[in-house]
């Protein structure tokens, strides 16, 4: 049987979820889904006028019930859900409540399993209360911190009978790892929605789950390091200030020239004004793919220049940044090794080896530990904790994601109040 490709429309607008559901539709979309966000804020009339719009598919609501299950479930379905979808930790009577009502008025019952501590006994369970569909789901905050869908749908696969649909950051090589594994429907969201082309991306999903089955090669998973450098290289500082809630960057420190890409670890210096001694010591402690991170405490001397940049840069080391000078500026540009720095000057002092390496430090009024990890661009100099960092690159993406989808609709020639709906949401 052909697989589902379902379109969680998790937008907050209705205006801006039709017209991306139109162009998830051109692309082979075959469920339309009123995202739980879209349903906050617009009630059942997202539920009703995707129906109205989209006579021909069928429509899920996503109603994430926890209690009430009878009341919400009639409620989704006389707007014209033919799918409504509840919280698998809800009660067992909740469910039965959920699926008395479903049978009775003509849809189906979708049972979501997100934050479920045992997902295989809780399917089991939900089969036999009679649930038509087990939803398979990782949420977002989840998938920022690695958690991956597939791991769960193996054994969930193996233990019931009944569809089973897969959520949670699920992209077009994913989707068709689900359908490999015994998935039924794929919901795919941000992925298709956020994209620039939604119909194109769409339409990949759909071509990549149809031929799923017959040459989808299952990857070996990355490690967590190289995925967050991965990610960190195609987002911006302003997309990882934004994800993490308009987080500062480095205070005057400033890329030495135009076009720089930095993602690296830090390597820490506490260094003594100008000397120059352990901040080119580090350079041997540093590895490839490092960055080395320098307190320097004055704008007026400084403690790197040309020479340490090429030794750095023939060992693979990434860049260096400096609260602080930097001398040199014309060669290092020649060479271009990555440097930020918040002065130029041409003098140094002696190297009197005062200062300390792989300390924490404060660079640019920002705590920096050794391993934090260090991102630095036209825009400035990002600092993210080793802990959050994987976290922080996948919001970071969401909203790079995010962003094109509104520089689509700007080039469309709406302006970004239009497409934001500003005046709707101003704080009262």
């Amino acid at each position: 049987m052909k697989p589902i490709l379902q379109v969680a429309l998790d937008e907050v607008e209705l205006a801006r979820a039709v017209n991306i559901a139109r162009e998830a539709v051109a692309g082979g979309a075959d469920w339309l889904e009123a995202g739980t966000p879209l349903i906050k804020s617009e009630g059942m009339s997202a539920v009703r006028t995707l129906k109205n719009e989209f006579r021909d598919h069928v429509i899920v609501a996503d109603m994430k019930t926890m209690d009430t299950g009878a009341i919400e479930v009639e409620m989704a379905i006389k707007s014209g859900a033919g799918v409504v979808s509840i919280l698998g930790a809800c009660d067992d009577s909740t469910v039965e409540e959920s699926v008395r009502s479903a049978r009775k008025y003509g849809a189906r019952l979708m049972v979501d399993l997100i934050n479920v501590p045992d997902p295989v006994a809780r399917a089991v369970r939900l089969q036999e209360l009679g649930a038509d569909i087990i939803g398979v789901h990782v949420g977002i905050d989840q998938q920022m911190v690695g958690k991956d869908p597939l791991d769960i749908l193996k054994g969930v696969r193996k233990a019931v009978t009944i569809q089973i649909a897969v959520a949670g950051g699920l992209d077009a090589d994913s989707a068709a790892g689900a359908v490999a594994l015994g998935a039924d429907i794929v919901i795919v969201g941000g992925n298709i929605i956020r994209a620039r082309d939604v119909t194109a991306s769409a339409k990949r999903v759909r071509e990549s789950i149809d031929s799923a089955g017959k040459h989808y090669i299952v990857r070996e998973k990355k490690s967590i390091d190289e995925e967050t450098r991965e990610i960190f290289m195609q987002v911006s500082t302003p997309n990882i200030s934004d994800a993490m809630h308009r987080a500062p960057a480095m205070r005057d420190v400033k890329p030495l020239y135009e076009g720089i890409k930095l993602v690296g670890k830090a390597v820490t210096v506490q260094n003594f004004p100008g000397d120059w001694s352990k901040p080119v010591e580090a350079s041997d402690v540093a590895q490839k793919g490092e960055v080395i991170v320098i307190y320097n405490g004055s704008n007026y001397v400084a403690p790197w220049g040309e020479l340490a940049s090429r030794g750095c840069q023939q060992k693979g080391i990434a860049g260096v940044v400096i609260d602080g000078a930097i001398r040199d500026v014309d060669d290092i540009k020649r060479i271009k090794f990555p440097a930020f720095a918040s002065a130029s000057v041409p003098n140094a002092n002696d190297p009197k080896g005062f200062g300390e390496i792989n300390a924490e430090i404060t660079c640019g009024g920002l705590r920096v530990r050794p391993g934090d990890w260090i991102i630095g661009d036209d825009n400035g100099v990002m600092v993210v904790p080793a802990e959050r960092a994987y976290e922080v690159a996948r919001r970071a993406l969401e909203v790079k994601k995010s962003e094109d989808r509104v520089r689509t609709e700007i080039e469309r020639g709406k302006t970004l109040a239009q497409v934001m709906d500003l005046y709707k949401w101003e704080k009262k």
